[in-house]
């Protein structure tokens, strides 16, 4: 497997990863503007990319993934809660699809909470084994923080979707799992990030205070401590969501 993680000056994280034996390359949470380093990095390492990812609709940055897929062929995905809401054609991932990248297999989680069509990316390398290697966590579990649950409205609704979605969809893999989140430190998506930009599982459930609370706890929790909401938000949901002009 080959793996790189792109950091960005907003604190957001993409992904481009894949099977390098057989060619086949995915990019995750692409930000507008970054198409070409990823068409770059699959043209010097001799990768098809053949999938282009976004964990959810992001409200935060404008995200380069549709003109990603566009430009390397590729199919562009999003959870299939989106049929009807964007304004463009996209290859529906559901909850329990395994996506076939070489020795690599990608097992789609629906974790709604951050936003209802949050998932994450369970990862596994055949070449090195049959257990799951890692997860890409999206915006639904931080290093050392949750995500917020407010930007598409009823806070507390989503907050108790998010508290069921890492307790029943994630906290329940192994504590070896490595995560790999969408942001670090300085993203307004969440309150309280660590600056590290990936952790386990098991580092996670013993150091994020999130983890350990009950659900009323926890609803209160993220809540109560919500960030700004992101600078020119509006704009970028249209654009997005395909509604931009």
């Amino acid at each position: 497997m080959f793996f790189k993680q792109r950091t960005n000056e907003d604190a957001s994280i993409s992904y481009f990863f894949g099977c390098g034996g057989l060619g086949k390359g995915v990019a995750v949470d692409v930000l507008s503007g970054d198409e070409a380093w990823f068409m770059e990095e699959a043209s010097r390492a001799g990768i098809t990319i053949t999938h282009v990812i976004d964990t959810h609709v992001h409200a935060d940055h404008r995200s380069g993934g549709l003109a990603l897929a566009q430009a390397a062929h590729a199919a562009y995905c999003l959870h299939e809660s989106n049929e009807g809401r964007v304004n463009y054609a996209f290859e529906r991932l559901r909850d329990g699809q395994t996506l076939d990248i070489g020795n690599v297999k990608i097992q789609v989680l629906h974790t709604p909470g951050h936003t209802p069509d949050s998932i994450c990316l369970l990862v596994t390398d055949h070449r090195r084994g049959d257990a799951p290697w890692f997860v890409i966590t999206g915006d639904t579990l931080f290093v050392g923080a949750v995500g917020r649950p407010d930007l598409g409205g009823h806070e507390r609704e989503m907050a108790s979707r998010l508290y069921d979605s890492l307790h029943a969809r994630l906290l329940t893999l192994p504590d070896a799992l490595e995560i790999f989140p969408a942001h670090q430190a300085g993203s307004v998506c969440g309150a309280g990030l660590s600056g590290k930009p990936c952790s386990t599982l098991g580092f996670e459930k013993r150091w994020n205070p999130a983890l350990s609370m009950t659900r009323e706890a926890f609803v209160d929790h993220v809540t109560g401590s919500i960030p700004p909401r992101p600078a020119g938000m509006d704009a970028i949901m249209r654009f997005n969501l395909g509604r931009a002009g």
